[in-house]
């Protein structure tokens, strides 16, 4: 009993682990992306490539995935997936040392299909790891990992990438004050500050891979789980499932939302005159906001409401928010400077944007049968909606010639899951 009692400890310890690496290579995006703008030199629709790269893996690897773990077991795909991880890190010296933002990108794009490999892995083993009537808690620990690793990493990764006399340098830079040596100097002095820190990540990645291979972590036979458990009709084609494409409409436009709400922010408070060292919290806020979010519905869920009463609630909050981003610019103090409230919104919508995935995805999903596991990949593709909507926001914005006003593009993806939440879900045929 002792025995059993610690490999469960220790299978929740890989597994929260893994949460947490998740969460902190995702969101650390928030602020690389200002970075890589300095010192690369890019355009706003150029940084945007980063959160492009890393995230359109999931488009790619969706299916793949799941015939990797299949033929290799999920153990090994773990290990691969942290390997990949490894790798993409190690890209970032050379793309350093180059100054090659289009090396950074493949990078990205390495670490990208790790993490997709990795996701798919990981969801399975928090159901199977212990009794199945407390699969739930065991999530929302793995859930709560997830977030605080996402509220940390910007914070971290400016505490040892930034100097405070970096502040003066940028405005330099960004002025054209600085020029010729002096600037190409500044520049490839910035840029190179990433490689200890992602050499040393990518070596430890590197490691915990290897060392979950030969975890006490059991290996899933997903076919025998799944035996005699599949229902519905399995005669109908995987897209004769309205609310399952709705479904995967409803995703692509949360996931979206989300990582513009994070992705964006430093870079809009940087248009009110705020510097990149003073900007790296407001990321750190949203996803703040978020945890709270996830502990609310973690008490509430379901002994006060629903899962589904909570989407609706929650898609019906992010819609005012998103209206109040684009329409509500009164100035305001908040964390010392002088700042839009749309900032403000911008930072709250963390709260109702941490209950949604959670609500689409069973909806979703439910009663598709022997599609089950295809109707699981095509919601997973449609996380590439990390990819593109912050190259969407950052064309209107351009258009609009406001970075304020680009976020109303949040307002047609609310609107959207709060016709999913209220009607969508319930459309059985076409």
């Amino acid at each position: 009993m002792r025995s059993k009692n610690s490999n469960y400890f220790v299978s929740m310890l890989i597994l929260c682990t893994m949460f947490f690496v998740f969460g902190f290579v995702s969101w650390v995006n928030s602020i690389l992306i200002p970075y890589f703008r300095i010192a690369c030199e890019l355009t706003h629709f150029q940084s945007y490539f980063v959160t492009f790269a890393f995230y359109i893996a999931y488009f790619i690897m969706a299916v793949p995935s799941g015939i990797l773990l299949k033929k290799v077991g999920f153990k090994v795909g773990i290990e691969i997936g942290f390997m990949l991880m490894a790798l993409g890190m190690f890209v970032f010296t050379p793309a350093a040392l180059t100054r090659q933002f289009s090396l950074f990108l493949i990078g990205l794009f390495v670490i990208g299909i790790g993490l997709a490999i990795l996701q798919t892995a990981a969801n399975p083993f928090v159901t199977i790891v212990g009794p199945i009537e407390s699969a739930v808690k065991r999530i929302s620990i793995c859930g709560i990992c997830n977030k605080f690793a996402g509220i940390i990493s910007p914070l971290l990764f400016a505490a040892v990438m930034l100097k405070a006399s970096d502040a003066e340098t940028f405005k330099l830079i960004e002025s054209g004050a600085l020029v010729g040596v002096a600037k190409e100097a500044a520049l490839a002095e910035l840029i190179q500050r990433v490689i200890v820190p992602y050499l040393l990540l990518g070596v430890v990645l590197l490691v915990f891979g290897i060392l979950i291979r030969h975890s006490v972590l059991p290996e899933i036979d997903t076919e025998q789980q799944n035996a005699g458990q599949e229902t519905g009709d399995n005669h109908r084609g995987i897209f004769s499932y309205p609310y399952l494409v709705l479904g995967v409409f409803a995703l692509f436009c949360h996931v979206g939302t989300q990582v513009v709400a994070i992705d964006t922010i430093i870079s809009y408070s940087g248009s009110m005159g705020i510097d990149l060292i003073d900007a790296k919290i407001f990321p750190s806020l949203t996803l703040a906001f978020t945890l709270i979010g996830y502990c609310i519905g973690i008490v509430t869920i379901p002994r006060f409401i629903s899962q589904r009463t909570a989407l609706v609630i929650c898609t019906l909050v992010g819609l005012v928010l998103s209206v109040c981003v684009v329409a509500i610019d009164v100035p305001m103090d908040y964390f010392g400077h002088r700042v839009s409230s749309s900032l403000v919104f911008l930072n709250l919508m963390g709260l109702p944007n941490a209950l949604i995935y959670a609500g689409i995805w069973p909806l979703s999903i439910h009663g598709l049968g022997s599609h089950t596991k295809l109707g699981s990949s095509l919601l997973i593709m449609a996380l590439c909606g990390n990819a593109l909507m912050p190259q969407i926001y950052s064309l209107v914005a351009t258009k609009m010639d406001s970075l304020r006003l680009g976020y109303i593009i949040l307002v047609p993806c609310f609107l959207y899951m709060v016709f999913f939440a209220v009607k969508g879900y319930k459309i059985n045929r076409w």
